[in-house]
């Protein structure tokens, strides 16, 4: 009888093999305990809420908020494990306010005998609000426990008043080496390959690479390369499992990115801060990001040209015109070669001089204009260019600069109570070095 054969025997005649054939690695291996959880120490240590709702004796509701893979679900499994409570589990693609009103209902009869209900909604930012709303009450009165679940960030995906009654824990991406302890007990604990299946130590870093702090992600890959290692060699009773056989299961690893979470907001605010830093490998890599996850090239040309004037501007003017310029390029020739226009751009904008001088200007300009300064218009400044307009002194007294050396006349231009702003301060970098000393000189002969 071959390995393959011996295999197939096997588990047809062990119910409990041939169920773990069929789960998914990642599944049979989902902590049992708190000792097995990895990377969360900082919400699971001694005396932290959540331990205690895990141990039984905490009374708040927690959302829990993080990365794909760090372990909300298993977290939820742990407080199920909880004597003494009834443990609930829905999820938000597939239930409205009607199963979370039938949850409550129970919940009510439940009570009555003295048993409390931990209710654990999964991807609750899917909830509309409506739908959180429902919650409200039977969280604010325990008729219910919540424990939920979410990628994003529960300050813009979660209703403030169920906000302000549930403990708010943020989970963490796993570091490398919590990563490398479970791929290590995924080979060896009976529940994953029981010893059968060994890593090359080329191919458990490239594993850890390619989870990205994402404990499922990487269990997920560690079983695509066991596989395909075995469809390849057959089914030895033992096997090493390389990074060859990693790179054939997995062409590419998946990018960490939401278009509509989380993720989309950091990754969008570290492509701006790297260009802002003046990091150009830096802002290509979150850029490369973006791309990879499908993100609307549109969007990102957008955020360029906010930049350019945001914090480059008079530094380098020509920046401005490189982001609409590959705005417009992007538009003419589309995805994937309209990815090197953006990335020009990208370089451009990283290695410009910087200056935020435009903006703190224009940001000054309007305070002022908010607190109502400068309400009045010069009266020699105003239109003259309609019957009667000078009879009541509008366009009285203007000087047109055109008829004065250097096209410069000192004459009043700001409202008389703003006589003395200054908006625009250039610094010393770039271009801006030639516009400080000019604008010295102009302020002077305009005798401000």
């Amino acid at each position: 009888m071959s390995a393959e054969e011996d295999l197939f025997h096997s588990a047809a005649g062990n119910p409990e093999s041939s169920r773990r054939t069929h789960t998914p690695l990642a599944v049979r291996m989902r902590p049992r305990t708190l000792d097995e959880v990895r990377g969360q120490d900082h919400i699971l240590g001694p005396g932290t809420p959540l331990r205690a709702l895990i141990e039984g004796r905490g009374e708040s509701s927690v959302i829990l908020y993080g990365p794909p893979g760090t372990g909300k679900t298993t977290i939820a499994n742990l407080i199920s494990s909880a004597e003494g409570r009834r443990f609930v589990s829905l999820s938000a693609l597939d239930s409205g306010v009607k199963e979370v009103r039938a949850v409550i209902q129970s919940a009510r009869h439940y009570a009555t005998q003295g048993q409390a209900t931990v209710l654990f909604i999964d991807e609750v930012h899917r909830f509309s609000k409506t739908q959180q709303d429902a919650l409200l009450a039977a969280v604010e009165n325990r008729t219910v426990l919540l424990v939920a679940a979410t990628t994003e960030n529960p300050s813009f995906s979660v209703v403030s008043p169920l906000l302000s009654r549930s403990l708010v824990v943020q989970l963490r991406a796993c570091q490398p080496s919590d990563i490398a302890d479970v791929l290590r007990r995924a080979t060896t604990d009976p529940r994953g390959y029981g010893g059968s299946v060994e890593l090359e130590p080329a191919a458990l870093d490239h594993l850890v690479a390619l989870a990205a702090g994402d404990v499922r992600r990487a269990l997920t890959y560690l079983e695509a390369a066991v596989d395909t290692a075995r469809q390849a060699r057959g089914v030895p009773k033992k096997m090493t499992v390389t990074v060859e056989d990693i790179q054939r299961s997995t062409n590419q690893a998946i990018v960490r990115y939401d278009r509509d979470g989380d993720q989309h907001y950091d990754v969008t605010s570290a492509f701006i801060k790297s260009i802002r830093g003046s990091d150009p490998d830096a802002a290509l890599h979150y850029l490369a990001r973006m791309l990879e996850a499908g993100e609307d090239p549109r969007f990102i040309a957008r955020r360029l040209i906010i930049h350019a004037s945001e914090d480059i501007a008079m530094a380098d003017p020509q920046s401005l015109s490189v982001a609409v310029a590959a705005s417009q390029a992007v538009n003419l020739v589309g995805l994937p070669e309209g990815r090197l226009a953006l990335a020009q751009a990208t370089v451009h904008l990283a290695t410009a001089p910087k200056s935020n001088a435009v903006y703190r200007g224009i940001s000054s300009a309007i305070a002022d204009v908010r607190q109502g300064k400068g309400a009045v218009v010069p009266a020699h400044l105003r239109d003259g260019h309609y019957a009667g307009a000078q009879d009541i002194g509008n366009a009285v007294g203007y000087r047109y600069p055109h008829d004065y050396p250097n096209a410069v006349v000192p004459q009043q231009y700001l409202p008389e109570d703003l006589d003395k702003a200054r908006y625009y301060e250039p610094s010393n970098h770039g271009h801006e070095r030639v516009i400080g000393p000019r604008l010295d000189t102009l302020r002077k002969m305009m005798g401000r």
